[in-house]
Formats: C-alpha cells, structure tokens, sequence
C-alpha cells in the first residue's frame, strides 16, 4: 500500500457512495451557493453559542450523509473527524450523537482530506466496511478562540482570511457508485517561522507545494495526470506564493488546472472576506459539492485535492512560536457509475 516515501496506493479503490454539505449564509451568498446541500440563514442555528452551532452543522452533515447512502448509524464501523475547536469539540460531541466509534484527528484546515485519507485506509484495507469522514468550522467560533471575537469588531489586515462556516461528510464504503479514492499522500510539517497568524496563506503555501512534489515523486506522474489540483484555503496571498514556488521548483503547473478552495467559495471582490476563506469547513464543502458534483457530471476525471492546516495554537502564537503548517493530498477519480 505504500508507495515512495509517503504516499498511500488504494488498490481496492474504496467508493464515496455518499456526502453533504451544509454551510452558512454568508457562503450561501458565493459562486457556489447552488452546489450545498444546506445553506442556513443565519449563523446561530437556533442554538444559544456559537460552539453549539458549530456542533449542530457537524451533525446535521453527517447525518445527512447517511440518510443519502440509505444507511443507519449502526452500519458505519468508524467515524474519523476533527475540526479547529480546543480539544475537538465540535466532532468529538456529534461522535457522542452519532454514537459510532470514534476516531478523533487534528489537522486544522488539512483535516477534511486527513480524514478522508484515514477513512479510506480503513476501508481499503479491509478494517471497516463503512467509514465516515467529517469535519466542520464557524467563522465565530474561529475567530473567538484563535483572534478576537467578532462582537469586539477589531480590524483585518488584507492578508487575514474569513473562515468558512460549514461542514462536510463523505461516507467511504468497499464497493457502490461513486469517485473513488486512489491515493492518499501525508504531509511533512512545514515551519518557514511566519509567526503572524493574520497571514495563513503564506504560511500554508511551503507545505502545500512540498506535499505535491512527494505526490508527483512517489507516484511518478506530472500535473497533466490530474483534470485540477486544488489546494485547500490558501486564498489569495497563499496560492501567488505557491505559484511563484512552483515555478521556482520547475514544477509544470500549466500543464493542468490549479485553483485554491479559498479563492472558490467566495467573491473576494464582492463580498468582505479580505484574503479569502480558510477553515477545516473550506475545502471540505468545496471538495464535497462542487469538485465532486463536477466528477459526477463527467466534467472532472482526476482530481488531487490538497487540503493545507496551520498547526498552531492561542497558547503557542502568544508565547511567539512560528506556525508549523502541513498539508494531505488525496487523489479523487470517477468510478465507473459516479
């Protein structure tokens, strides 16, 4: 199963027979509004904090996903989430709703394709015949725990980016219709020293290229294998500066097609989210509606998905630590009925 040096091969092909996404209003106000399967109309949810709302999103993703693989709790053997919460909250209570066994990770905004990359390692090696991966975030909840709360009204400086409120799913299962995942490439920790947290994109941007050249190497195919790589939530600052690494390293980019789930979900000229969207909720909803739907429709054949995480803390930013950052790449290809 392990190819090169960090690469994981699916040789059995493990199927995402179902997923959903849910997000908030402001992403319902994106390019991709059409392509959720909720989109709220408020952030609140009807629950009294933001962390319950956070909760709320996780859940309602995840049982959605169910309810479209016409599957009950009881037929799923492991539930792999994370989310940016102190200790994991939002996914560890869903788990408690959930009541499937559980498999809590930590990624920060990798965590939708670190979680997608586990449960298709289980599922692929025949430890479980249904997995689901999930992960979530809110924009306020975010901003509480990790800058200033959004009822203080401090100031941005364009280089911040707006974390997505929303949540994603994906039910992996042995066999069914769907896209199957072929391949799944862990990231090294990355620390380039950035210790400005109001600049993730280029502290992100060196583990998004590092994890794609190990990608390219140990699976020894060019950017021209894959229809689009898209990096998670670089946003605007993050995916120049992986352009210009890209470029520095020889990499061929050009030979396919490159976009960044921050710059996709919302309009960054239109609407006020200064760099772009970030947020475990990012790429997952963008990776579990729009890629995917594209998939579906035959439009997309080969997908790599890289989804990035800046691994710091409140702690660790105030006692002037840099930001370790990582990034997972999970490579995506139409089954013969998805």
């Amino acid at each position: 199963m392990l190819r090169g040096q960090q690469t994981w091969v699916f040789h059995n092909r493990p199927v995402i027979i179902s997923r959903a996404t849910i997000v908030g209003p402001d992403e319902g106000e994106g390019p991709l509004a059409a392509e959720f399967d909720k989109v709220h109309e408020d952030n609140k949810f009807g629950e009294d904090s933001w962390e319950k709302s956070e909760r709320k999103l996780m859940e309602e993703a995840a049982q959605l996903a169910l309810q479209k693989a016409k599957l009950q709790p009881g037929d799923v053997q492991f539930y792999i989430g994370g989310d940016l919460m102190n200790q994991i909250i939002s996914n560890s209570f869903a788990a408690r709703t959930l009541s499937i066994p559980y498999i809590g990770v930590f990624g920060a905004c990798s965590t939708s394709m670190e979680t997608l990359a586990l449960a298709s390692m289980l599922v692929n090696s025949k430890s479980a015949k249904h997995a689901l991966a999930g992960t979530c975030s809110h924009n306020c909840t975010a901003e509480k725990q990790f800058r200033y709360p959004t009822e203080y009204g401090s100031q941005k400086p364009p280089t911040a980016q707006f974390t997505v409120t929303g949540a994603g799913a994906a039910i992996v299962a042995e066999s069914g219709d769907g896209p199957v995942v072929t391949a799944a490439t862990i990231g090294k920790v990355i620390d380039m020293g950035i210790k400005d947290p109001f600049n993730m994109g280029a502290a992100m941007a060196p583990a998004a290229v590092d994890t794609i050249q190990a990608h390219f190497r140990d699976m020894a195919v060019q950017p021209s294998y894959y229809d689009l790589i898209v990096t998670g939530d670089l946003a605007s600052v993050g995916y120049t500066i992986a352009n210009e690494m890209f470029t520095q390293n020889g990499i061929p980019m050009n030979q396919t097609k490159y976009k960044d789930c921050g710059l996709m979900i919302y309009d960054i000229q239109k609407q006020n989210v200064q760099a772009g969207g970030s947020g475990c909720g990012c790429s997952a909803t963008v990776t579990y509606g729009h890629i995917l739907n594209q998939v579906a429709k035959g439009e997309l054949k080969r997908v790599l998905v890289v989804a990035t995480g800046a691994l710091l803390s409140p702690l660790s930013f105030q006692q002037g630590e840099s930001i370790p950052c990582i990034a997972h790449a999970v490579s995506i290809e139409s089954g013969v009925n998805s």
